[in-house]
C-alpha cells in the first residue's frame, strides 16, 4: 500500500522551549508537546510544574514518556523534507522573475549570461545536468541582463578591448577590433582593481590628513577662544583702569585750574580794592587842587601850595598783572597724543571673524498669550569663558507650574540663517560647543558687541552651559555653579514673585540656581548656541516630574 503524503509544515512540530524540531517528543496533560530534555530541564529549574506554553499548573509532576507516534511522524517529515527540492517563493516587488515560468512566476535564483535569461530553481536544473549548458556563465539574479549584452550583436560581453577601453563580445573581436590589444574581463579587472586600491589608499590618506587638519584646526580654535577670552578680560581691566586714570587726571586737573583761578581772583580782587581807594584819593586831591587854583587869596595859595601839590607815592598795585590765559601748550600736546593713541587702538585689527565663528542668538515665539518678540542677532565668539569642545547640549526645556503655560516654538521667519530647524520648529541645529539660555526684556539691544548677549547687560539673565561648568550671568557678572553636566536644562519663571530658576532635568529635577529680583517688564525666552551643538525645545508640566 502506498504511503500517504504528509501535507504539514515542519513548524507544527517545533518545541516552544528550544524553538527547534522536536527531539524525543513528550505530550503533557494539557496537550502540548515538548522535547523530553527541554521540558525536564525547565521543570527542574522551576519551583512549580506548569506548561511552558499555556502556563497550566499541575498538582503533581506528570510522568514523561516519549510519544512514539509523534516521533515517527517527525522522522517521516524530516525524510520528506530532505528528499524534496527546496521550496520556491513567488517573485515579489524588487525580485527578479524567472523567464521560463508560466502564469505566476517564481523568483529567479540565477541569471545566465550566455543564454541570457534568469531561472528559478526548477528551470535552472538543466544548467547543472546537461553537458551543453554546464559551461554557461551563471551569476546572481540580474534584471539588467541587456546591459551585459553587445548592443550590436546581442552577445555576452566577454572581452575587454584595451585600445578602445570598452567591453566587447566575441563577434566584435573579429569584426571591428582587429589588431587591437584585448584581454579577458577578469584579467582587466585585476589591473583596474590594483588602480582602485591605489586610489582608495590615496583617498584614505587624504581623509587622514584632513581629519588631522580638522583636529588641529579645532584645537587651534579652542586655543583661540581661550586667548580671546583672556584678551577681552585683560582689555576690560586695562581700559577700566585707563578710564579710571583719565577720570582721576581730569578731576585733579580741574581742581588745579579752579584753585589757580581762585588764587588769581583773590589777588585781583585785592588789587582792585586798592586801586579803587587810590582813585578816590586822587579824585579828592584833584578837587582840592582845582579849588586852590581858583582861589583869589594869594597868601592862602602860597601857604598851602607846598603841601597840596605833592602826589601820593605809587603802590604795588600799579605793577600787578592778571593771568588771563590758563591754557598749556604742553598739556594740549599730551592730550592730543593720548587721543591719537586711543584712535589707533580702536582701528587695530586683532583678528578677523568668519560667519562660522559667530554665536547664533535667537528668540522664541509662542502661539498663545506669552509676550514673545522673535528676532535674531549675532555676537562675536569669545565674549564668554571658553567652553569644552564637542559638547552636546541636546535639550532645552521651558516649563511652568501655572495654568497659563503655553508651548514655545522657533520663529522660522526671524531665525538666523545659519540655524537649521526641524521637528515642527522645535529643534535647532547649528555649529556650536556651548549654549546660553535665559530671558530678557524687549528693550535689550539687538545689535552691537558683547553687551548684546544674554546676561551681559541689566536687561537679561542667562545660564551658560558647557561640559566644563555652569555659570549664571547678569550685568556681565558671572556666578559659577558646581554641578554635574546634564543634557537637559529646565527654565522656570515666576514673574509676579520675581523668581527665575534653572534646573537639571533627568528622571528627577535638580535646582541649579535661582535668581530673585523685581521684574519690571514682560520677559522673552531666548537662547544662543556655539560650535557642534543642537538644541531641542521640550515642555514639562508638574505631572512629568
Amino acid at each position: 500500500m502506498a504511503e500517504a503524503q504528509l501535507f504539514v509544515s515542519q513548524d507544527e512540530f517545533t518545541c516552544s522551549v528550544c524553538l527547534d524540531t522536536l527531539t524525543d517528543p513528550v505530550t503533557i496533560p494539557c496537550g502540548h508537546n515538548f522535547c523530553l530534555k527541554c521540558l525536564t530541564n525547565y521543570w527542574d529549574q522551576s519551583q512549580e510544574c506548569s506548561c511552558p506554553q499555556c502556563r497550566e499548573n499541575f498538582t503533581t509532576r506528570p510522568a514523561l514518556r516519549r510519544n512514539n507516534l509523534l516521533n515517527e511522524v517527525i522522522k517521516k517529515l524530516k525524510k520528506t523534507t530532505l528528499s524534496s527540492p527546496p521550496p520556491q517563493n513567488y517573485a515579489g516587488p524588487g525580485d527578479v522573475e524567472c523567464d521560463f515560468c508560466t502564469g505566476k512566476k517564481f523568483r529567479a535564483v540565477k541569471s545566465c549570461l550566455t543564454c541570457p535569461a534568469s531561472y528559478c530553481q526548477t528551470h535552472l536544473q538543466p544548467h547543472y545536468e546537461g553537458d551543453t549548458l554546464k559551461h554557461h556563465k551563471l551569476v546572481d539574479p540580474d534584471r539588467n541582463l541587456k546591459e551585459k549584452l553587445c548592443e550590436k550583436h546581442q552577445k555576452s560581453l566577454e572581452i575587454f578591448c584595451k585600445t578602445d577601453d570598452s567591453c566587447i563580445c566575441l563577434i566584435c573581436v573579429v569584426t571591428g577590433h582587429k589588431n587591437h590589444e584585448m584581454v579577458e574581463l577578469e584579467k582587466e579587472r585585476e589591473g583596474k582593481q590594483k588602480q582602485l586600491g591605489v586610489t582608495l589608499s590615496d583617498i584614505k590618506r587624504g581623509l587622514e590628513e584632513r581629519a588631522k587638519t580638522l583636529k588641529e584646526t579645532r584645537r587651534a580654535m579652542d586655543k583661540m577662544n581661550m586667548s580671546v577670552v583672556r584678551e577681552l578680560e585683560e582689555n576690560e581691566k586695562s581700559f577700566t583702569a585707563l578710564m579710571r586714570c583719565i577720570e582721576e587726571a581730569h578731576r585733579k586737573l580741574t581742581e588745579k585750574i579752579r584753585e589757580q583761578e581762585k588764587r588769581e581772583m583773590e589777588k585781583a580782587e585785592g588789587v582792585m580794592e586798592q586801586l579803587e581807594k587810590e582813585i578816590e584819593e586822587l579824585k579828592r586831591r584833584e578837587a582840592e587842587l582845582k579849588e586852590l587854583s581858583e582861589s583869589k587869596d594869594h597868601l592862602h595859595f602860597l601857604q598851602t601850595f607846598s603841601s597840596r601839590c605833592v602826589l601820593p607815592v605809587d603802590g604795588d598795585s600799579l605793577s600787578f598783572t592778571v593771568t588771563a590765559d590758563f591754557s598749556s601748550e604742553d598739556l594740549r600736546k599730551e592730550l592730543s597724543g593720548l587721543t591719537k593713541s586711543l584712535e589707533k587702538i580702536s582701528r587695530c585689527e586683532i583678528m578677523t571673524w568668519t560667519p562660522s565663528e559667530y554665536i547664533t542668538f535667537c528668540w522664541l515665539e509662542s502661539t498663545l498669550k506669552v509676550h514673545i518678540h522673535p528676532f535674531s542677532a549675532v555676537l562675536p565668539l569669545g565674549s564668554r569663558p571658553s567652553p569644552v569642545t564637542h559638547s552636546q547640549i541636546s535639550s532645552l526645556v521651558f516649563f511652568s507650574l501655572l495654568s497659563d503655560f503655553c508651548p514655545l516654538t522657533l520663529d522660522i521667519n526671524t531665525a538666523h540663517r545659519d540655524l537649521r530647524l526641524s521637528e515642527g520648529n522645535k529643534k535647532v541645529e547649528c555649529s556650536g560647543n556651548f549654549m546660553d539660555i535665559g530671558v530678557a526684556y524687549k528693550g535689550m539691544s539687538r545689535k552691537g558687541g558683547w553687551e548684546c548677549g544674554l546676561g551681559n547687560n541689566d536687561k537679561s539673565w542667562s545660564l551658560l552651559c558647557s561640559h566644563s561648568q555652569y555659570s549664571v550671568w547678569h550685568k556681565h557678572k558671572e556666578t559659577v555653579i558646581s554641578a554635574p553636566y546634564s543634557p537637559r536644562i529646565g527654565v522656570y519663571l515666576d514673574w509676579p514673585a520675581g523668581s527665575l530658576s534653572f534646573y537639571s532635568v533627568s528622571h528627577t529635577m535638580t535646582l541649579l540656581h535661582r535668581l530673585n529680583t523685581s521684574f519690571t517688564e514682560p520677559l522673552y525666552p531666548g537662547f544662543s548656541v556655539g560650535l557642534h551643538c543642537s538644541v531641542t525645545i521640550s515642555h514639562l508640566t508638574p505631572c512629568d516630574h
